[in-house]
């Protein structure tokens, strides 16, 4: 990466990558797509987090970000491999999980 911002007030996340691509990543996105064996082991998606914010980030060596939200997750680490992954693939990946969420019955709110 070679910016990397966070915006509070829009609970967004902006990486520009060296190769000129730049991804925003909305709270909830990246909270949901944790990668954490809590995240990973529940088998159904994560709900209720439509108002997640992150609250800090700490860089992890030269290799990923350990991201804290304000809901008390903070056991993520995103590497930079997987960040871009989830940028390059955030229609996809969030269009599946609106259908995971609409099998499990939940329907998400608006937030705050």
């Amino acid at each position: 990466p070679t910016e990397i911002q966070l915006h509070q007030k829009s609970r967004m996340l902006s990486i520009a990558f060296s190769d000129g691509r730049r991804f925003e990543y909305p709270c909830e996105y990246l909270r949901v797509f944790s990668k954490t064996a809590e995240v990973r082991a529940k088998g159904e998606p994560v709900t209720g987090k439509e108002g997640v914010n992150i609250t800090s980030i700490e860089p992890q060596g030269q290799y990923a970000l350990r991201l804290s939200f304000d809901d008390g997750h903070d056991t993520g680490l995103y590497s930079w491999t997987y960040l871009y992954d989830l940028g390059r693939n955030m229609q996809a990946n969030w269009l599946s999980y609106l259908d995971r969420l609409a099998a499990a019955g939940y329907a998400r709110q608006n937030p705050e």
